[in-house]
């Protein structure tokens, strides 16, 4: 009797688990996919808590750079329309 060898299956990457947004600066410059877990979205907020969590990433970015972080204008998803 031949016995099936039992294989690890490697773990599939989560598609949804992080949801990119385009971010649009006072001054008009703009970046691009930046990454927000898709647990912080959703409910009565719907992506309202995406913009606090940009904000924070983007405070985090200008301590390590030593630049001041620039005033958030606007955010909307990556792939959405203007």
């Amino acid at each position: 009797m031949q016995m099936e060898k039992m294989m690890a299956r490697k773990k599939q990457p989560v598609s949804n688990e992080f949801v990119l947004f385009d971010v649009f600066y006072e001054d008009g410059s703009q970046r691009s996919n930046r990454k927000v877990p898709s647990t912080a979205l959703g409910g009565m907020d719907g992506d309202a808590p995406a913009r606090t969590i940009i904000d924070e990433q983007d405070r985090m970015i200008a301590e390590k750079s030593g630049l001041p972080a620039l005033p958030i204008k606007s955010v909307r998803r990556s792939g959405g329309k203007a």
